[in-house]
């Protein structure tokens, strides 16, 4: 599956457009790595966007958006990391911001809600916070115009989703892979409960 498909079914699920697909399908890198690169000047090692607890906070972020069933969840595929390095390399820098600043609100609405932080809260607490922001998030982008910020709960939801359905784990066991598509099929009878398909 390539990005301009992953963005199309991440953009479907979400019910609009993903933040940042532009940068997604264009490039995904820095800009300032790519002006050094082009000027023929060394690139200097990147540090880090996220510090490895925030990466491992996004991790349970995402599990409790895509929770292991009977298939692995987003903590299985990464996500944390993925949203790392895609919030680094293809968000504009005030969306950046936002997702960074996200990670502190998240937590400051767990301690309103549940009395303390997201870490400390088990799954049905989780899940119980998380459906408030997705609720506040979808409110939030009903009356968005086109110049103000985007909402950090979006981002972190569209992310984990893009994350774990383009992830080995995501493509192969929740949803159907073929790796080496046959001839194509325009028909192919459906059965309520059947998976995806992760080509086409």
């Amino acid at each position: 599956m390539n990005r301009r498909d992953a963005l199309a079914r991440v953009a479907l699920l979400m019910g609009g457009t993903v933040i940042g697909a532009d940068f997604f399908l264009s490039s995904c890198s820095s800009p300032t790595a790519k002006t050094e690169e082009k000027a023929g000047k060394p690139v200097a090692e990147e540090k880090p966007f996220l510090n490895p607890s925030q990466v491992s906070f996004l991790d349970e972020v995402g599990e409790t958006i895509l929770p292991t069933t009977a298939t692995p969840g987003a903590k299985a595929a990464q996500v944390g990391s993925f949203m790392a390095v895609m919030v680094r390399d293809c968000y504009a820098p005030a969306d950046q911001k936002i997702f960074l600043a996200g990670l502190t609100k998240l937590d400051e609405a767990c301690q309103k809600q549940h009395g303390k932080g997201f870490l400390a809260c088990d799954a049905k607490q989780r899940t119980s916070l998380l459906t408030t922001l997705d609720a506040e998030q979808k409110a939030f982008t009903a009356n968005q115009r086109p110049d103000d910020p985007s909402h950090y709960f979006r981002m972190m939801k569209q992310l984990t989703l893009l994350g774990y359905f383009t992830s080995e784990v995501g493509a192969t066991q929740a949803l159907r892979y073929q790796p080496v598509p046959g001839r194509y099929d325009g028909d192919v009878p459906y059965k309520k409960g059947d998976r995806a398909w992760a080509t086409s």
